[in-house]
C-alpha cells in the first residue's frame, strides 16, 4: 500500500474514533439530566447546549408533565431553574419558510418554494399555556420571572416572524447560549420558595414515566388541536424581528 494511502487510512480511522469518543461524551452529558431515549432528539440537543454552557444538570428538567387545575396535563419540553428565574423551552423541528406572529392562532410553514403549505399551532401561545400551568402550581413563587424561549431546529427559515411579548424569544439553536446568557444577566429573581419549584419540576419529570399520564396528555392535546380553521392572514416578507424587547437582524 502506498505511503499516502496509509496516512489517509490512519487519519480516517483517527477521525472516526474521535467522533465516536465525542458522541459518547455527549451522551454521558445528556444522561446527567435525562435518558438518551427520552423525548425528541432536538429537545436533547437543547439539554446538551445548556450543559455545555455550564448550567448545573440538577437545574435542567426535560420532558415534564405538569398537571393543570382541571386535572389534565400539559407537556413541557425543557425547563431550567436559574438565579434570574425560570426558562421554559418549546422546541420545534421544521424545515421550510416560517410565517407568524404572537397574535395569530396558527402559523404557516411553506415548503417547495411556496408550493406546499402547512399550519401549526402558534408556539408562542403554546408555551404561554405551559407557563400559565407552571404559575398555577407555584403559589409560593408568584413574582418569579418566567422566560419563554421557542427554538426552531431543522432547516427552517424565519421569513416573517414577529413577537413583542415580554420575556419571549424565538430563535435558532445557535442562539441558545446568547439568549440564555442575556437572561442570566437580568437581576436575581425574587423567589418565595425555591423548593416548591424544584419539587414541581421533579414530580413533572416523574409523571413522564407514567404511561397513563402520557396517554392522557396526548389525547387532550389531540382534542384541542382538532378542527383547526384555515389561516386567513396574508403572508409577507420581513427582515427585522423583535424578540422580547430585543431587536435582532436575521443573523441567528
Amino acid at each position: 500500500m502506498p505511503f499516502a494511502s496509509i496516512i489517509f487510512t490512519l487519519c480516517l480511522i483517527t477521525g472516526i474514533v474521535y467522533l465516536v469518543y465525542l458522541k459518547r461524551k455527549e451522551r454521558e452529558l445528556i444522561e446527567q439530566v435525562t435518558p438518551i431515549t427520552r423525548g425528541e432528539w432536538s429537545e436533547r440537543r437543547v439539554v446538551l447546549r445548556l450543559l455545555k454552557m455550564g448550567i448545573n444538570p440538577k437545574a435542567i428538567f426535560h420532558d415534564l408533565y405538569i398537571q393543570k387545575p382541571n386535572g389534565e396535563y400539559t407537556q413541557v419540553d425543557v425547563a431550567v431553574a436559574t438565579k434570574a428565574g425560570i426558562i421554559v423551552f418549546e422546541v420545534k423541528d421544521y424545515s421550510g419558510w416560517i410565517f407568524g406572529n404572537e397574535h395569530q392562532k396558527y402559523w404557516t410553514q411553506l415548503l417547495a418554494y411556496g408550493k406546499e403549505k402547512h399550519r401549526f399551532y402558534n408556539p408562542v401561545m403554546q408555551n404561554s399555556g405551559h407557563i400559565q400551568a407552571i404559575r398555577q402550581c407555584l403559589q409560593q413563587n408568584p413574582d418569579t420571572p418566567i422566560y419563554s424561549v421557542i427554538v426552531f431546529f431543522g432547516s427552517s427559515e424565519f421569513k416573517d416572524v414577529t413577537c413583542n411579548a415580554n420575556n419571549t424569544f424565538i430563535i435558532y439553536p445557535r442562539s441558545i447560549q446568547q439568549v440564555v446568557s442575556e437572561i442570566l444577566m437580568q437581576p436575581n429573581a425574587n423567589f418565595g420558595n425555591k423548593y416548591e419549584i424544584m419539587n414541581l419540576f421533579t414530580k413533572a419529570v416523574q409523571n413522564g414515566n407514567n404511561p397513563m399520564i402520557v396517554s392522557s396528555q396526548i389525547n387532550s392535546a389531540a382534542y384541542y388541536g382538532r378542527n383547526t380553521p384555515q389561516s386567513t392572514y396574508t403572508i409577507s416578507f420581513g427582515n427585522l424581528f423583535r424578540f422580547g424587547g430585543f431587536s435582532y437582524r436575521r443573523r441567528f
